[in-house]
């Protein structure tokens, strides 16, 4: 059974901290403390290193959370993950300096914290397999997407699935639905969350099997069935088509 991930929440309002506090255990995380100044923080750090930090970045004392993160850096590689409520651009622009895995503004949903945690953990997996060589048993390159953890390479994707780099075969798949900051990749009888937007997949997918004939769908062109006035039919799934692009797939289709 593989160990829960470690958090630390460093947010110095009480009803937020345990209210995260709840949520990441009911997504299965592990707690190791909720504390409300950047030097506790430091102090809990030393007698327990967690896998990440959940840091508001205004916190009150002596350190900021910028600073807290700053001084955490010195001597721990730790993904840090900034709580922001109305933050400044100042703020901002100095927080970014200590790259941090992803900002959370406050108040936020259960799902944007689920997905902002999702996106460390599989950040830290990467960066570990990276350390291990990152190779794998082949020798293509890699082409990393905007999260660094999904891949595209000529015949085949990459995607994280329960923990594990899983191969999708190009020819398999379907279509590819924009759902906000990232995409759903159905293919024959699955379907996968790829951590990325629809622009960034279509300027990476071969452009002689794929076409993004919406602003929301890419489609395989060799798994049409059916082509109408205003959509295409791909395994009984009506995908709508804009005007424009279907006289572009036409054009494609008879290159086929």
């Amino acid at each position: 059974m593989e160990k829960a991930v470690k958090i630390l929440i460093v947010e110095d309002e009480m009803v937020i901290a345990a209210n995260i506090s709840l949520q990441l255990c009911d997504l299965g995380y592990e707690v190791t403390g909720i504390l409300p100044r950047g030097e506790e923080a430091l102090s809990q750090i030393k007698i327990e290193k967690p896998d990440i930090i959940l840091l508001d970045i205004r916190l009150k004392g002596e350190l900021d959370g910028i600073q807290t993160a700053q001084e955490i850096q010195k001597h721990y590689n730790i993904p840090i993950i900034y709580l922001t409520a109305n933050s400044d651009e100042a703020h901002f622009n100095r927080a970014k300096e200590t790259h941090p895995y992803a900002f959370i503004s406050k108040p936020f949903k259960k799902l944007d914290l689920q997905r902002a945690i999702e996106l460390a953990v599989d950040r830290i997996s990467f960066e570990k397999m990276l350390g291990n060589g990152g190779k794998g048993n082949g020798e293509e390159n890699l082409t990393s997407a905007s999260s660094a953890t999904d891949f595209i390479l000529n015949d085949r994707i990459f995607v994280r699935h329960n923990e594990k780099m899983l191969k999708i075969d190009i020819k398999d798949i379907y279509y590819i639905e924009a759902d906000r900051n990232y995409c759903r990749i159905f293919s024959q009888g699955r379907e996968y969350l790829l951590v990325m937007t629809l622009k960034d997949i279509d300027e990476k997918l071969p452009q002689n099997h794929f076409l993004r004939i919406h602003r929301s769908y890419i489609i395989n062109l060799s798994q049409i069935d059916e082509v109408a006035g205003t959509h295409v039919v791909i395994s009984k799934k009506a995908i709508p088509m804009s005007k424009a692009m279907r006289t572009e797939l036409l054009k494609r289709l008879q290159t086929i």
